[in-house]
């Protein structure tokens, strides 16, 4: 039987009103089938078809203007979203915001394994994952406005243990994205930047009888793909649509060191400058150790891994993101999602079962909101709405958590060198409040298990305790009164005596940290 190739226009009316539809790809243009996504917003504007659709997607989708999920942004073509992150896609995030469409958020790697149940043909899936944050179907389940009503998750007790289930249901297409298709249909992934899970994706779209629709950069003849580069067998295919215009990003069109092809010369990347980020990324770098197994969240944390290539420790830690990259620098920026020189792409389910399973050493994720608690937001604040990703499957497993953000926001800025750094502006906006908007990480559940966990700014550290949060450390140049406790709505524990943060942080050259970890390692 040969290959099903049609053109986009044809692919996308294998979808019908009122699909469930998954969606492939993590933001920026990373594995994302964004031919096909602008054809079916084509059809859609052309003859109002497909409507009411339920989208479905484990990550971010899109470039945060005008791709990706943003494609869907009109009355009627969606009812139901169901995503791990909403940041990527804003116009899309509005109907959620604007409560036009239905919409819930979920951990990135529930959805990864939920996939493979669904392909399995089981009810869900069960774990810990969730318990204590907005997820928990006692603090809301999920849901993101007042038009959603159904419940996706329920709470069942297994030994004796709480456990949350979320509920398979059934797929009905999914649009997906690789390098190679042979004439056969199987669906190669050479020149992509993550494998993420889209083979799982495939098999249960399937397995529900559903439309596997893949686009591709390029044809190939039947029985001339190397086997282990294959990641979609064909008997999964059911249309392929070639665009040899396929970028591999949306900020470039290929990059080799991307996929594993090309390894780039050590030091290529540009140093960050000596800022507030800077000063964050190197505290929380100071909590690396030898053959540690780490990862890096989006945003603030990505500069963690600028610092580990400047400090030329790469080599003596093992950097990951939970879209299947192992080793390598991370790419910061819209292009979170793929790492630079990776030593292995691995499927994203996988990942996260080596996450979830207390594999991270360390962990360095975003914070939004902080409370007394310690419980962290990061997914829904200050009117908008970014969603979880992989924070929760992180942050609730990591052996260490280091949160790492400024300690306000809006406006602030800041004077650093010769050691000291000096607040010139304060922000506008307090961070560390009373109670956050959205638990996405729960301080109580973290106490529970008897986590270690950090809260990294720019002027100071804390430390979660029994009792609460503790300030533990504070910059050369701060002052406790008004620098951090007149900017907090609520008093934290104080360290006696009260720690100084590391000097080495607060000037221009490198740390050091290859005597300290590289050697070691």
């Amino acid at each position: 039987m040969g290959v099903r190739i049609m053109d986009a226009e044809k692919a996308v009316e294998l979808i019908q009103d009122g699909d469930v539809l998954v969606i492939g790809g993590s933001g920026g243009g990373v594995t994302e089938p964004t031919t096909l996504l602008r054809a079916l917003e084509t059809r859609f504007l052309k003859t109002s078809h497909p409507r009411n659709l339920t989208l479905v997607h484990s990550t971010g989708i899109g470039d945060r203007e005008s791709t990706g999920l943003n494609f869907f942004a009109h009355e009627g073509m969606v009812r139901r979203e169901i995503g791990g992150h909403y940041g990527m896609s804003p116009k899309l995030t509005r109907m959620v915001l604007d409560n036009i469409i239905e919409a819930y958020n979920f951990p990135q790697g529930v959805f990864t394994q939920l996939y493979r149940e669904i392909a399995a043909g089981r009810p869900g899936l069960i774990t810990k994952v969730g318990i204590g944050t907005y997820v928990d179907p006692r603090m809301g389940g999920g849901k993101l406005n007042p038009r959603t009503k159904e419940d996706l998750v329920e709470i069942v007790t297994l030994g004796g243990e709480e456990y949350l289930w979320y509920k398979s249901f059934k797929l009905n297409a999914v649009l997906l994205r690789g390098t190679t298709a042979d004439e056969k249909g199987n669906i190669s992934m050479e020149h992509e930047p993550a494998v993420l899970d889209g083979p799982a994706m495939a098999q249960a779209v399937h397995n529900c009888g559903g439309k596997v629709i893949v686009q591709v950069k390029r044809l190939a003849k039947s029985g001339t793909l190397d086997p282990r580069l294959v990641k979609i067998p064909s008997f999964l295919v059911d249309a392929v649509v070639v665009d040899p215009d396929q970028w591999q990003v949306c900020t470039r069109f290929f990059d080799p060191s991307l996929c594993g092809e090309v390894r780039v010369p050590s030091g290529a990347q540009e140093p960050l400058p000596l800022n507030e980020r800077k000063v964050i990324a190197r505290r929380a770098a100071l909590e690396l150790t030898p053959g540690a197994v780490i990862n890096l969240g989006f945003g603030m944390p990505d500069g963690v891994a600028s610092v580990v290539a400047e400090e030329g420790i790469e080599d003596a830690i093992t950097l990951t993101i939970e879209q299947g990259l192992i080793g390598g620098i991370p790419q910061g920026g819209v292009i979170f999602g793929c790492s630079s020189n990776p030593e292995a792409i691995i499927d994203e389910p996988s990942q996260f079962d080596f996450y979830d399973g207390g594999g991270l050493d360390v962990a360095c994720l975003g914070a939004a909101e902080i409370d007394a608690e310690g419980n962290v937001n990061v997914s829904k604040f200050a009117g908008g709405l970014t969603g979880c990703g992989g924070f929760i499957n992180i942050s609730q497993n990591a052996k260490t958590v280091v949160f790492c953000g400024t300690f306000t926001a809006g406006g602030l800025r800041t004077q650093i060198g010769e050691g000291v750094l000096q607040i010139t502006q304060e922000g506008k906006f307090r961070k560390f409040i009373r109670q956050v908007e959205h638990v996405t990480f729960s301080g109580a559940y973290a106490r529970k298990k008897s986590q270690r966990v950090l809260y990294v700014t720019e002027r100071a550290v804390f430390t979660l305790k029994p009792e609460g949060l503790m300030l533990t450390e504070i910059a050369p140049g701060v002052h406790v009164e008004k620098d951090i406790l007149a900017q907090m709505d609520f008093k934290p524990l104080i360290q006696q005596p009260l720690g100084r943060m590391d000097t080495r942080i607060f000037y221009p050259q490198p740390m050091g940290l290859r005597t300290k970890i590289g050697n070691a390692g």
